[in-house]
């Protein structure tokens, strides 16, 4: 069978030398921004003075080769966009994070996870070959096993300290047309925890073997792990992308069955549960909504506006609200120390539902340091939370910082974060980061990864 091709390299190698001078005409005082065109970032700051980076013609899929079962993929690519290309295959990456405008750079440079990361780990695991602009102006190609291998290992959660990946190569895994739900309820979440390790670890459900696994906290009592197997053939295939709501599923119906697409983007519709913020969970507001405008880069758009107008915050005001803190978050915390974690969740933030996915990394990553072979669970949640009389924003943040790790945990990046200095090199191993800042960036072009990441306070 043929490869498919969007873009030619020819086109990339274009598009490399464009952002090459780009990135050669900012000025050294300006730190560089990459312009893209949708974000999943959640770090809202006051502007400084930064110049934009242009990525223009960097978000194309090259290739997709069946026979090798992989795809070269330019760094501005969206998983949907890739997923489009590699389905009339019979293929899709290793792991497909849950949001279609995701990008592919965004996700090895940052976070990713999806209901095959209990196997497969996080979207870098699957990468074979990352071509970066570094800090200091190079185009590099980085491999596991190259005189590079020290910037591949080091720029997953990275955050584009580091550089920029310009085009990745990707091992990609066979899919069937349909994938068929089982959704489990638990009344207890240490006995859902025990669930989730047994399924993990043996990769089966009442003696069928399974494909995916997440779960949702709706409560103390009422937890859901739900297992995904793929078929062939299904007696039907729901539809989540119009006036059903997908988690909403999960409580009512134990079994369902999801085309693969519809499965892989079966959380974008609805934002997981965060489109219920908008109204668009009401049945006439919906019935109003085109179905494009049910995205999640949609929202969080909506969501950009209301941080920079400060909408939400006048609104409260003049109703005489309390305050809000945005508490949007995903954090890995072992499997045994889980419930630990949801009870103190439920005590001190108490919003629901959340998100429950298992992963475990298949080797070590010195920036992002999860123990190989260990079951975690990561836990999603997002939303406002109204601030306790006399606490100032980042309290809640602040506290669950604190209990991750002190639960042996670790805190994705790509939002707010109010870590001290010293604090914040320890736990992400600036041993290891420093190194290789000082080797591809030793002029200090790009922010170091705390300035970048954590929210000035």
């Amino acid at each position: 069978m043929p490869t498919r091709s969007t873009t030619s390299m020819t086109a990339h190698q274009k598009a490399v030398e464009q952002i090459r001078e780009s990135y050669a005409a900012i000025p050294d005082d300006a730190a560089p921004r990459l312009a893209k065109a949708t974000t999943n970032l959640f770090r809202f700051r006051e502007p400084t003075k930064t110049a934009s980076l242009s990525a223009r013609d960097l978000d194309q899929v090259i290739q997709v080769d069946p026979e090798t079962m992989t795809a070269e993929v330019q760094g501005m690519t969206t998983y949907e966009h890739l997923v489009d290309a590699t389905l009339p295959y019979g293929l899709m990456p290793y792991v497909v994070p849950q949001l279609k405008t995701i990008t592919l750079g965004g996700a090895v440079t940052g976070l990713g996870i999806e209901s095959s990361s209990f196997r497969d780990g996080l979207p870098h695991e699957s990468v074979e070959e990352l071509e970066i602009l570094t800090g200091d102006g190079q185009i590099l190609v980085a491999r596991p096993d190259n005189e590079h291998a020290d910037l591949f290992n080091a720029f997953p959660n990275s955050y584009g300290t580091l550089g920029y990946a310009l085009r990745i190569r990707i091992k990609l895994a066979p899919v069937k047309p349909f994938v068929r739900l089982t959704h489990i309820r638990f009344t207890d979440a240490d006995k859902c925890m025990l669930a989730l390790t047994e399924i993990c670890e043996s990769r089966t459900h009442e003696g069928e073997p399974i494909d995916f696994v997440d779960g949702t906290y709706f409560g103390p009592g009422e937890l859901y792990v739900t297992v995904g197997t793929f078929s062939d053939k299904a007696p039907y295939a729901s539809d989540y992308t119009g006036m059903r709501i997908y988690y909403q599923s999960i409580q009512t119906r134990p079994r369902d069955w999801l085309t693969i697409r519809d499965y892989l983007w079966r959380w974008d519709t609805d934002w997981f549960w965060c489109s219920r913020a908008f109204g668009v969970q009401q049945p006439l507001v919906r019935s109003l909504v085109p179905r494009r405008w049910l995205r999640s880069d949609v929202y969080r758009k909506l969501v950009g506006f209301d941080q920079k107008h400060g909408v939400t915050a006048r609104l409260d005001r003049w109703r005489n609200r309390p305050v809000q803190e945005s508490v949007i978050q995903d954090v890995e915390v072992p499997v045994e120390r889980g419930a630990e974690f949801l009870e103190i969740f439920q005590s001190e933030v108490g919003m629901t539902p959340v998100w429950m996915c298992p992963l475990k990394a298949t080797r070590d990553w010195p920036i992002y340091p999860l123990e190989p072979g260990k079951l975690y669970i990561n836990f999603g949640f997002w939303g406002m939370v109204p601030l306790p009389r006399g606490q100032q924003d980042g309290y809640y943040n602040r506290l669950i910082e604190h209990a991750v790790h002190r639960l042996g945990g670790h805190k994705s990046l790509y939002s707010s974060s109010y870590y001290e200095r010293e604090e914040f090199w320890r736990l992400y191993n600036g041993d290891s980061y420093w190194p290789v800042k000082h080797a591809y960036d030793p002029g200090g072009r790009l922010l170091d990864l705390y300035d970048k990441c954590v929210r000035a306070r």
